[in-house]
This record gives C-alpha cells, sequence and structure tokens, in this order.
C-alpha cells in the first residue's frame, strides 16, 4: 500500500500543475485558486502523514494480521469479485471511521486539519491527518475477521485514497446524474468540505456516496461553498495545524471538574459543552 501512494506522487504534482494552468487559462471567478502558503502547509501535511503512516504501518498491519488469524472465512485473493466486494467493504468501513472523525472529538482531533484550509483544491487533499493513521486501523478490522487478506485491505485503503484525491477541486462542476446518484463526486466532496451550517457533517462518502444517502447525510450542493472552519485557524504552520484539536481536546478534559465530563469531552461531538453550571466556561472547538 505505502509503495502505491509513494508512486502517485509524481501523478499528484503533475494533476497540481494542470489544476494551476486550468485555473490561470480558464480563470473562473467563482472558484478560489490557490495560495501558495497554504497551498505548501497542505503538502507539508501530507508529507508528515506519509512519516506517520509509515512509522505505524507494523502496529497496523500486525493488528489486522492478528484479526485475520480469527477469520470466519477465507476470502479467495485470485477472484475478482472478492475485490468488488473488497471495495464495496472498504468504503462501508472508511465511512464509519469518517462520521467518527466528525462526530467524536477524539476523531475530529485527528481530522480537523484536513478541514482547516479555506481553499479548495487539489493541493487540500493532501492536507492529511499526522495522527489519523493510529485511529483508523480500527475501522478495517472487521474486513480481516470476515476474511479478505491482509494485503487486499491496505490495497484498498490506497486505492481509496487515491480516487479522494481528484474530488478536491473545483475546476470540475457537476458530473452526469447517474454518475452523481452512485459516487463521490466534486460536488458531492465540495459540500462535506465547507463551513456553511447546512453543510456540516455531511456527505461523508469516500468512493460510493450510496452510504451517506443510504444513512441519512446527503446533502447535495446548492449555496456557495465557504471552505474552512466554522471560527478560521489563521495560520500555515505545519506543526499548529495537526496539534490544535488535541491541545484544545485535553484543555478542555484537564480542566473539567467531573470526570464524567473528562470522559465526555474526548467522545462526545466537537460541539458538546457540559451543563452542569460548576463547570468552567470554555471556548469551544471551531467546526468545519
Amino acid at each position: 500500500m505505502p509503495a502505491i501512494i509513494y508512486w502517485s506522487v509524481p501523478i499528484f504534482i503533475g494533476l497540481l500543475l494542470l489544476e494551476l494552468a486550468w485555473f490561470h487559462w480558464r480563470p473562473d471567478p467563482q472558484a478560489l485558486g490557490y495560495e501558495k502558503r497554504d497551498a505548501l502547509a497542505s503538502l507539508s501535511m501530507g508529507l508528515g502523514n506519509l512519516v506517520t503512516a509509515a512509522a505505524f504501518k507494523t502496529v497496523s498491519i500486525g493488528l489486522i494480521v492478528l484479526v485475520y488469524e480469527y477469520r470466519l472465512w477465507t476470502v479467495p485473493v485470485e477472484a475478482w469479485w472478492a475485490w468488488a466486494l473488497l471495495i464495496l467493504g472498504d468504503d462501508f468501513c472508511y465511512y464509519w471511521f469518517h462520521r467518527f472523525g466528525h462526530r467524536v472529538r477524539l476523531g475530529w482531533a485527528a481530522h480537523v486539519n484536513h478541514h482547516s484550509s479555506e481553499y479548495y483544491n487539489l493541493s487540500t487533499a493532501l492536507r492529511q491527518s499526522w495522527t489519523g493513521p493510529v485511529l483508523k486501523v480500527w475501522f478495517y478490522l472487521p474486513l480481516a475477521l470476515i476474511g479478505f487478506h491482509p494485503l487486499m485491505i491496505v490495497t484498498g485503503q490506497a486505492i481509496s485514497l487515491l480516487y479522494q484525491f481528484w474530488i478536491h477541486t473545483e475546476a470540475i462542476g457537476r458530473l452526469p446524474r447517474p454518475l452523481e446518484a452512485l459516487m463521490n463526486t466534486p460536488s458531492h466532496h465540495r459540500v462535506h468540505h465547507g463551513s456553511n451550517p447546512q453543510y456540516l457533517d455531511r456527505n461523508y462518502a469516500g468512493i460510493f456516496i450510496i452510504w451517506d444517502r443510504l444513512f441519512g447525510t446527503f446533502t447535495p450542493e446548492q449555496e456557495k461553498v465557504r471552505y474552512g472552519l466554522t471560527k478560521p485557524l489563521n495560520t500555515y504552520n505545519p506543526v499548529r495545524i495537526a496539534f490544535h484539536e488535541w491541545v484544545s481536546m485535553l484543555t478542555h478534559a484537564w480542566r473539567a471538574r467531573h470526570w464524567k465530563n473528562k470522559l465526555k469531552y474526548l467522545l462526545m461531538p466537537p460541539d458538546w459543552d457540559p451543563s452542569e453550571p460548576d463547570e468552567p466556561q470554555l471556548h469551544l472547538q471551531t467546526r468545519g
């Protein structure tokens, strides 16, 4: 899986250059384009993600292999239908991992950096979490229990990540209706990156938008999308981008007087705040 991602880096760069050329030669007054410092911050986050993912790779694959030893069935690696089921199952796991990243503050602390840019272009796709790999693996263990080989699972994760790169753009409008009904598209994912109230916590899809339609989290693109967090982070420092919400979350948990509230600051949604009058008034985290 890491090899697939590493070999894709030149392709990512080539597409970035093509998008830059598109913004230059066919400027869209409604599109934001690029901001150099913002794009460099996203590239830094992407490089950091490659490092942390590689560092955690042994533990991650080890957990998948361990669960695979207790598999209920053995899915044949050589069967085409097994790979089709894998992509579908991988995307189902991703949907719940992504939803966890928005609706549980512990997950949001790891995922918020991906939403911190107020621009929406292919460089935004590279603004990946430095701590997300530690949380992600747990959502894919059911695939190993079912009987998918560990190498199939990590390959499926790579395919999902590669697919999601191209949907981070304003250069592509809405696609034909059948594709918009089935697949995650730039239009659907622009909604996901919106800080407009009606766009918050919507369209968690990775490859297939069907999960959002099935579980009631789908919203079509209508109003012009405002990108970023509800309260802008106002920094291009990759370290602050990566860890600001961890600091905020742990500070809130530390200052909470009741143990149940300390735990809830980790496990409740990002906008949760205790109702007890004796709890200190804390500044809630940003949303996006």
